[in-house]
């Protein structure tokens, strides 16, 4: 089940995450995660289109929402899983198109398969991660969490920010652990490095 972010509670998220946008000074280039903070130097505009994305009232950790801004031409990609009534794609596409100043916007939000075994694992994995002592009680405790779980057919990729290097081994050795996962990739940034690596895929 979806947890539902108020207005208010979103708008809180919003500017705590600027706590950290003076790390991210080498994010990964053309894809720009909603739920993190943009650089120091980033465009009025691109700093409402990630508001309104991170107003969406079902917007999970089980959602991956990124965009790419191209003048006023915005690119939504990521992946998110069906949940019917909620179509996360639709309304990320239509939140855009009303930012003032957007011109078009072109959807490449996968949607992922409607899959039980999938969200089995989602539960999982969240329970894995979050139900940790030494990660949930630093990370689980926001309105939208800084560790996102995306599911693909047993897939599973870890996207969001963490602190230091030795939670972002935790994090990743307690994903591998879940059973019916196939593999594990995590791009995950690390703060303090100062990147963001893609790390090695589990066979």
């Amino acid at each position: 089940m979806r947890r539902v972010i108020g207005p208010a509670i979103a708008a809180v998220l919003f500017v705590a995450s600027g706590l950290a946008a003076d790390k991210l000074n080498n994010p990964k280039k053309g894809h720009d995660d909603a739920f993190v903070a943009g650089p120091e130097n980033e465009s009025p505009l691109a700093k409402q289109i990630r508001h309104s994305l991170l107003m969406l009232p079902y917007y999970s950790i089980f959602d991956d929402i990124a965009f790419q801004l191209n003048g006023s031409v915005v690119t939504l990609e990521g992946a998110c899983p069906p949940e019917p009534p909620w179509d996360i794609k639709s309304d990320a596409e239509n939140v855009v198109k009303r930012v003032p100043g957007v011109t078009q916007v072109i959807n490449n939000i996968k949607l992922l398969p409607l899959s039980p075994m999938d969200w089995q694992i989602r539960r999982a994995e969240a329970r894995a991660i979050y139900g940790s002592s030494d990660i949930g009680m630093r990370y689980g405790y926001q309105a939208l969490p800084s560790i996102h779980i995306i599911v693909d057919n047993g897939h599973v990729t870890l996207e969001g920010v963490v602190d230091n290097q030795f939670d972002d081994t935790l994090i990743r050795t307690r994903a591998n652990q879940v059973p019916n996962v196939f593999s594990v990739t995590d791009n995950l940034i690390v703060l303090n490095d100062n990147k963001k690596e893609q790390k090695k895929t589990r066979s």
